[in-house]
């Protein structure tokens, strides 16, 4: 009898060979729908152009009576006849610069205009337009001079820059002879003039740089402050004054600042203790001047942002 031992192995052999080779069932993946990524666009107010300006209102300084005027291509006037009591003229100059001065990041206007009302006078003045939702509106404005020969003006660091010769109290209208720079910070919505530059008969710069203290120094309530710092033209008695401000434009204290100097108008630095220690929590402004022994006319200034804490 034959054995069928054999013959049932390599069936089994055979049964799991296949069972092995057999693909197994995958299980299928997961249909997920594809939604499409949506980027949000920040909306980015355009710069002011001149042009906006050149059709926006205008508030007349001059004549300190509260009148706005609408301009038209850069002109107003209310009267053809330049003896009439009611002549008004005001135009946007070519001296302009654009730029953020409120500090929100978008692109605001520092223009110059002209204004005339009859007679000789060409009383320049600097407004500030701040752009708002893309349209200009009217902040404030400051005199310059009574027809001052314009150099440049532009936007630095939030700060409106002047290149100008002006009138000292010699000269006659006609030929301003007085060459100045000055800057302008907009603060409370109001222009203050924080550095300021004037030129001697013999054209060297008046300027005066402070070194131990710099914008938005934080100062202790209740202490004082150690002033340095250097002039390039000793001022007249060597002496100096400095005024303390608040944001209002009040001013808080005042007092003299001496200069060393080894001549008369040779360059000279200061090294003095101010008391601050009646000031109050907030920000205030120290300002140095040196003041025209002649007529009080500011010569240099130069002057610096402080937090009392």
């Amino acid at each position: 009898m034959v054995s069928n031992y054999p013959l049932k192995f390599l069936l089994i052999l055979l049964l799991a060979t296949l069972a092995c080779g057999l693909p197994t069932a995958s299980t299928p993946a997961p249909i997920v729908d594809s939604v499409p990524t949506i980027e949000s666009t920040p909306t980015v107010l355009p710069a002011l152009m001149i042009e906006q300006i050149k059709n926006a209102q205008y508030p007349l300084l001059v004549p300190e009576d509260g009148r706005v005027v609408q301009l038209t291509d850069g002109v107003y006037q209310s009267n053809t006849d330049t003896l009439a009591v009611d002549y008004a003229y005001a135009m946007v100059m070519q001296f302009f610069a654009l730029g953020d001065v409120t500090g929100d990041g978008l692109g605001d206007a520092a223009v110059m205009f002209v204004e005339n009302y009859g007679g000789t006078g060409q009383f320049v003045v600097l407004a500030i337009y701040a752009n708002v939702a893309g349209e200009p509106l009217f902040i404030t404005s400051t005199f310059i001079d009574d027809r001052p020969m314009l150099n440049s003006i532009s936007i630095e660091n939030g700060e409106i820059f002047i290149d100008a010769i002006v009138h000292s109290f010699e000269d006659p209208g006609c030929c301003p002879a007085l060459p100045t720079t000055r800057k302008y910070a907009l603060v409370n919505n109001q222009l203050r003039l924080v550095h300021y530059t004037s030129n001697t008969p013999e054209n060297k710069k008046r300027e005066i740089v402070i070194t131990s203290l710099i914008d938005n120094a934080e100062i202790t309530m209740g202490s004082s402050v150690q002033l340095t710092g250097s002039v390039s033209i000793a001022p007249f008695e060597n002496s100096l004054s400095y005024f303390v401000y608040d944001e209002a434009g009040v001013q808080l204290l005042a007092g003299a600042v001496n200069v060393t100097s080894p001549d008369f108008g040779a360059p000279g630095t200061f090294n003095q203790t101010i008391d601050l220690s009646s000031l109050p929590t907030g920000v205030f402004y120290l300002e140095i001047e040196d003041q025209s022994a002649a007529d009080g006319a500011v010569l240099a200034l130069e002057s610096v942002k402080i937090f009392v804490k």
